[in-house]
Order: C-alpha cells, then structure tokens, then sequence
C-alpha cells in the first residue's frame, strides 16, 4: 500500500506537470530551462571579451585588482565635499536701506513682488546646483567664486535682521546648497546675506576629480562597440549562471549622471550628451545581446534603474534650459531605442523555468538553504521539518505540483503587459499581486510549499517598470516640443504641431494606450503626464511620496 501510495501520487504529479507544460506552451510560454541558455557568440563581437571588460563586469566573490582600482576611480569624494562645509558662511548679498527711493535700481521694502526678486538676485549670486545620484552635491560656481551682490531697498525706517529675513522668506532660498541667515553690519542700515553651505563640490572640482577614471570609460566605449554581450560560464544551473557586477554597473551609472549635471551646470551641453551616451549605451550589457537570454529579473530591473537614471540627468538640463537643437535630437534618438517593458516580460517568462529546473535537479541544495539546521537535529527533528521530510520523505510527484503552482501562479503577472499593443494594465497585475499574497497566506500544503516562497510580489517591479518606460516616452515628446520652442519661440498648443519635422510618431500612454496628455500653460512651460498607475486623470497631479508610483498622475518635470 505504501509503494502503490508513492508509485499513484508520483505518477499524478509528473502528469499534472506534463500537461501544465502543454498547457501553457500552447500559449507561446517555454518553461524548458534549456531554452533560455544564449548561444556562444564570437570572442571579437563579444563585450565580456574586450579587455578589462570581464575582470570589471562579471561579478565574481574574489574582486581583482583591476575591479579594485576601478571601484577607487569611482569612489565618493567625501573630503572635497566636506571641506566646503568647514570652511564658514559665505557673504551672498549686502542689503542697504535708502530712506527714499531716488533712483532706478533702489526696490521699494515691505512688497511681496520686490521680496520675491530680491530672492531671485541673491538665488542668482549664489548660482545653481544640483543634487548628484549618490547624494553628492554640485554647485555651479565654486563657493569661493561668490561675490556679494549689493541691493538697495528703500524703507521709511531701519528694519531688523529678522524684518529683512522675513521680507525675502530666507528660509526657502537657496537651501538645496545650504541656509541663508541675515545679520545686520557694521552700519546700522545694511546687512549682510550668508550662505551657510552643506557639504558640496564644484562642478569644475568634481569634473576635475573625475579625470582619473576618464582612460577607463574611454575602453568601456570602446567595447561597447561590438554587438554582443555574453558571459563564460554554466547556464546549466539557474542558481550559478554568470551575472554581471550590478555594483560596479551602479556606480559607473551614477558617476555618469553626476558628471553630465556638472557640465549642465557649467552649460556644457555637448559634453553631457557624451556622459549620457555612455550612460544609455551601458545598458547593452545589462540586456545581453543579441538573445536576451538569460534575461534574469534583477538584471532587468537594474537596467530599469539606470535608464531611470539617465532620463532624470535629462531633465536637468530642460530645467536649466541648457539642451540645444543638437544635443535634443540626438536624445531623442536614444530615447526611442529603449523599451524595458519586453526584458521585465521575458525575466518574468524566465522565473518559472528557472525555478522548476531548480527544483527538481538541485532539491537537495535547495532543502539546505530553506531548511533550519537547528530543527533537523536528531530522524524526529528532521521529520518536523516540512522541507527536508518533502525532499527525502514525501513522494517526487509532490516537487511535481509545486513546479505547476510556481508555473500557473507566475504567469498571472504576465497577464499586466500587453507587447502587441505596448500597454500595461495596472489591475491585471494587482490582480495577480493579490492572488500570489492569497496563495502565499495558504502555502502550508506540501503542493504548495515550495510555490510559496519561490512567488515573490512582483508588483513593484511591473510599477517602477511602467512608470520609467513612461518617463522614457515623455522624455522623447519633450526633447521634440524644446527643439520646437527653439525654432519657434514658443510651445505649441498641441502635440500634432510636432509632427512631421520634430517627431514622426507620438509615444501613447503606456498605461491605457491612449495619448499622453499635454497643454501649455501660462508661465511658459507645459503640463505633460500619464494618467499613472490608478487609470484615472488627476489633472496633473502627481500623487505619493518618493518612489510610491500608485497614485496621482506621472508628470514630466521641466
């Protein structure tokens, strides 16, 4: 009975994954392992093969000494920054208090509109700045490069510091370098504006700093010239394919931004676009061309990351309205080659199949990692452990009905992303995110026990996913309507006025697939946005905080 018992579940399992398998490949879906294995590419086409490019790129436990010397190139530079902040307030402004107004440059005190242009003139002296990826922060003119600016306010009597503070709201200027705090002078009607700077650098500092890594980017555009990117190793076993050093990826991405928003600042446009171009072209390795294959889901949300990355530095530079006709279009270029939302689709293709080829030639490895070796103590202690009893005890059909769980339940995310039509439907994948909380509340079945922690919530990623695929298709909409302001001198009232010379084909809303919604407004920029992740239009209102993509619209910033 014992053997009939293991020969019928054994038996009922293999069938119900055989017929998972039929079932699903009917629907184009491939849960043979084998299939995701890239082909071997030549060594003088291959991106890993270019010098240096292995050592610095595929992650490896043992860094070599030139990942090492590159990580050095790439560090924060955390002294240059923190001298700037030891080094004592800078004067930004001397205000001087006339008793009548008798000339043109003399502003008239205790009027909000003269507030507000006092703010800008001291906002002006101090210069821009802009808040680096890695939390560095890039000042236009160096510190020592300020010079106090002389205003005249006429007052019928002397004011005090804090009057004068007040007057301008110091509290809101500047801060993203530092606070400013007034103080009367030696004269009792003038005062002096201080800039108490934070830990900063230059642009020029930085830029300068950065040099030593210029010889090794210089060799990461060159291997970026051949058209594949494939890592030696054993794609045999899911949990041991070769993966490229996110690390080292993240940091060169962010090093890039940094230095493209320091030459924005120094309103060299030319040689941000050659930062960015390094920047967008560094995703090549990330896909792995020309197959896509194996396209894991943390490979693909890094490329995620740093396309994020990349559209962000972008818009830095319509803020400072520093990109030209030139460097737009070449953007634009770029910004039309990307589309993340098949590599997140064929990640999450993947998973199953790299799961169940896990889970059935590796049980005995996985058992270790998920089982507490304090609880296996002793045949009692081990049979109380449900993994190691389901790898050594409970029949092999039962791996079998955990393999079609893992199959079915992970298809469901799928179901939110529509590649013929290139939309995503944010309630199919809530759907799926509620489906795959349910299962993992009720994972105590031996059918289901694997299944229930090898589905992660993959919500999250399907949002940041649609949400940066929409930044990247704003974007390309904004790099058209700036070259058309450019030629024009003025936004058009529709999106149709950019086509044919600007921009052939709009980008639709990702979310929907209706078009992206857009108007000019009154200050002289324009409103751009999806209706986000809650399919309804707020009007332009961005909803949340942070990185919560679930409510408001998805506006571009300009």
């Amino acid at each position: 009975m014992v053997a009939f018992f293991y020969a019928e579940e054994d038996l009922r399992g293999w069938m119900a994954w055989e017929r998972c398998k039929h079932e699903l490949a009917a629907k184009g879906e491939v849960l043979d392992w084998d299939k995701y294995i890239p082909p071997p590419v030549p060594d003088d086409q291959n991106f890993f093969k270019a010098p240096n490019m292995a050592e610095w790129f595929v992650r490896n436990n043992s860094p070599s000494a030139k990942q090492t010397s590159l990580s050095q190139h790439l560090a924060y530079p955390s002294d240059l920054a923190k001298q700037t902040a030891s080094n004592g307030p800078v004067e930004a402004a001397r205000i001087f208090i006339v008793p009548e107004n008798n000339s043109s440059n003399v502003l008239q005190f205790d009027d909000a509109a003269t507030g507000r242009r006092v703010r800008e003139i001291i906002e002006d002296a101090i210069g821009d700045s802009s808040m680096g990826s890695q939390g560095l922060l890039l000042t236009a003119k160096k510190l020592n490069q300020i010079r106090p600016v002389e205003i005249r306010l006429q007052a019928d009597k002397i004011p005090s510091a804090d009057e004068v503070a007040g007057f301008f709201d110091a509290g809101i200027t500047a801060t993203n370098i530092g606070p400013v705090r007034v103080e009367r002078g030696i004269d009792q009607n003038m005062f002096r504006v201080l800039l108490v700077p934070k830990a900063s650098i230059s642009a020029a500092d930085y830029l300068a700093w950065g040099e030593q890594a210029g010889p090794d980017f210089d060799l990461i555009r060159e291997a970026l010239k051949r058209p594949y990117a494939r890592m030696d190793g054993d794609y045999s076993k899911p949990s041991e394919i070769p993966i490229p050093n996110f690390i080292i990826v993240r940091n060169i991405a962010q090093t890039l931004a940094q230095r493209a928003q320091c030459d924005l600042l120094l309103g060299q446009p030319d040689k941000a676009l050659q930062e960015l171009t390094l920047l967008h072209d560094m995703r090549h390795l990330l896909e792995a061309a020309p197959s896509g294959k194996p396209m894991t889901l943390v490979a693909a949300m890094i490329n995620v990351a740093v396309t994020g990355l990349y559209v962000d530095t972008i818009s830095g530079g319509f803020q400072y309205r520093t990109w030209q006709e030139p460097q737009l279009a070449m953007l634009q270029e770029q910004l039309a080659d990307i589309n993340l939302t098949p590599f997140v689709f064929a990640a999450l293709q993947e998973e199953p199949a790299g799961e169940c080829r896990t889970f059935i030639a590796y049980a005995g490895e996985i058992m270790k990692d998920t089982s507490d070796p304090k609880r296996r103590k002793g045949l009692l202690g081990k049979l109380k452990d449900p993994f190691w009893r389901l790898y050594y005890v409970d029949p092999r059909g039962w791996i079998y009905q955990n393999m079609v769980n893992v199959a079915v339940l992970q298809q469901k995310p799928l179901d939110g992303f529509d590649l013929a039509h290139d939309t995503v439907a944010p309630s199919k994948i809530d759907e799926a995110s509620l489906a795959v909380e349910k299962f993992v509340a009720r994972g105590k079945s031996p059918y289901k026990l694997l299944a229930a922690i090898a589905t992660p919530n993959y919500s999250r990623a399907e949002q940041t996913t649609a949400h940066n695929q929409t930044m990247v298709n704003e974007a390309q909409i904004a790099c058209a309507l700036e070259r058309y302001r450019l030629a024009h001198g003025d936004y058009p009232e529709t999106l149709d006025a950019l086509s044919p010379q600007f921009m052939e084909t709009l980008p639709h809303d990702l979310i929907g697939g209706q078009p992206l919604i857009y108007r000019p407004t009154a200050d002289g920029k324009f409103l751009l946005y999806s209706i986000g992740w809650n399919e309804k239009d707020d009007d332009g209102k961005s909803g949340g905080t942070g990185a919560d993509y679930t409510k408001g619209d998805w506006v571009w910033k300009n």
